[in-house]
């Protein structure tokens, strides 16, 4: 009987903690656990794993020539076909290391966007990850290009026929990934407006916008079931979600939000992808809250959080208003947190779900704004909504209008904004 189950591809894993480099990018144990765990995810089996310290890496092959030595030799004892990295490698070293172990070799980067490619489910997420799988490729050209026979202006060794002032199959490959690139870009920057039209229709519309973020893998997408009665596949595995999902979630008799799961972060995310996925997390610079969840069975979990607070700066998104949601406590055994804007809930069980609810509602309240608007005539309806949602504190009846000074919830404050004088809508960089 034929054996039809799919081969797994046999790694080895390799890391350097140089004394040159920053500390978030030298490999520990911890980040090498995190690296086999990604393989495992990309569908992979890590048969022997390497760490080195040494003061700076090899300029030429990235780890001393002993290492590479004791290296090549688990490969060719483990019959291994990939030898993947912690750290980011240059074109060069990657190219080096592909000559002297033999196998193919992926650092971080490149296997976060494998996985990336397999997980993409919608349109708008594979064209963020193929948009970043190029801007990676590109510099990478070189190495991966080799065994293809390439013209030379002055003829040299190439075959007859191809010899001339042609255009190397090298530069070739470059124009078509340039062109492919400027075309992705051009599909992405189409998907953004389409994302600010559909924002601003929810601010008319008065719907607040509730963002979940997190490490990969501390429980988002469960959260969002326990809170909405989803029922989005939430695996336990790292980057099982990657495109947006949206659902509505009643946190009280007059208040609808929209709850968003976004994709998990990690150490040392490629930068490429990050620029690739902007139509997406952009969404946390418009939220009106963020809960940053947070897995504190995770040993890890105060340095998961810092990559996480480091990620929503880099995105703009600092002073949104953010709970820290402290996911299965059920599992854990120390002294919880305990604080202002910190909650701890079990997502699977639906412990603590009925106080995260009841935060989130104070929160948005919090979030209410003290403004002067002048309403024609025309939108005087909208004086009737201010009397039973806000707190309307002065009422003016002019010849064009009616004056008003009132507290005004964050709900009510998208249908306000063209009302306030002097207001001007935040442009889009495409706009």
């Amino acid at each position: 009987m034929q054996n039809t189950q799919e081969k797994r591809e046999r790694a080895i894993l390799a890391g350097l903690a140089a004394q040159s480099m920053d500390e978030h990018e030298r490999s520990t144990e911890v980040s090498m656990e995190e690296l086999a765990a990604l393989v495992e995810t990309a569908g992979g089996e890590v048969v022997a794993m390497l760490l080195q310290n040494r003061p700076t890496p090899d300029p030429r092959s990235f780890l001393g020539d002993g290492k590479i030595r004791e290296m090549k030799a688990l490969i060719d004892a483990n019959d291994c076909d990939l030898a993947v990295f912690d750290n980011e490698l240059s074109p060069s070293q990657m190219r080096v290391l592909g000559e002297e172990l033999g196998v193919k070799v992926l650092d971080r980067s490149g296997l976060i966007l494998d996985i990336f490619a397999q997980r993409a489910q919608t349109r708008e997420g594979q064209l963020q990850v193929e948009l970043a799988q190029y801007k990676y490729l590109l510099p990478r050209l070189t190495g991966m290009w080799t065994y293809l026979v390439r013209q030379t202006a002055a003829g040299g060794s190439s075959p007859i026929g191809t010899r001339g002032p042609g255009e190397t199959q090298l530069e070739t490959d470059r124009r078509h990934i340039r062109q492919r690139i400027q075309k992705l870009e051009a599909e992405l920057a189409d998907v953004r407006k389409v994302r600010s039209t559909q924002r601003r229709r929810r601010e008319k519309n008065a719907m607040p916008v509730v963002a979940l973020v997190g490490y990969t893998n501390a429980g988002k997408s469960t959260l969002l079931n326990q809170l909405t009665g989803s029922d989005i596949p939430a695996n336990d595995r790292l980057f099982d979600t990657l495109d947006t999902t949206t659902r509505r979630l009643r946190i009280d008799e007059s208040t609808e939000v929209l709850l968003s799961d976004t994709v998990g972060f990690i150490r040392k995310l490629p930068t490429h992808l990050i620029e690739a996925f902007k139509a997406t997390l952009e969404e946390l610079r418009y939220a009106d809250v963020l809960l940053h969840v947070i897995d504190i069975a995770n040993p890890e979990w105060e340095e998961q959080a810092r990559v996480v607070d480091a990620l929503i700066r880099q995105l703009g998104a600092e002073r949104t208003p953010c709970l820290r949601v402290f996911n299965k406590c059920d599992l854990y055994f120390g002294i919880l947190p305990h604080g202002e804007d910190v909650i701890c809930i079990s997502a699977k069980s639906g412990e603590g779900a009925d106080t995260l609810v009841k935060r989130l509602s104070e929160l948005l309240d919090r979030g209410r704004r003290h403004l002067f608007l002048e309403l024609p005539y025309s939108a005087a309806g909208l004086l009737d909504c201010l009397n039973r949602e806000a707190a309307v504190l002065n009422t003016e009846y002019t010849e064009t209008g009616v004056r008003v000074e009132a507290i005004v919830p964050p709900a009510l404050y998208g249908r306000l904004k063209p009302y306030i004088p002097g207001y001007r809508e935040t442009r889009e960089e495409w706009e």
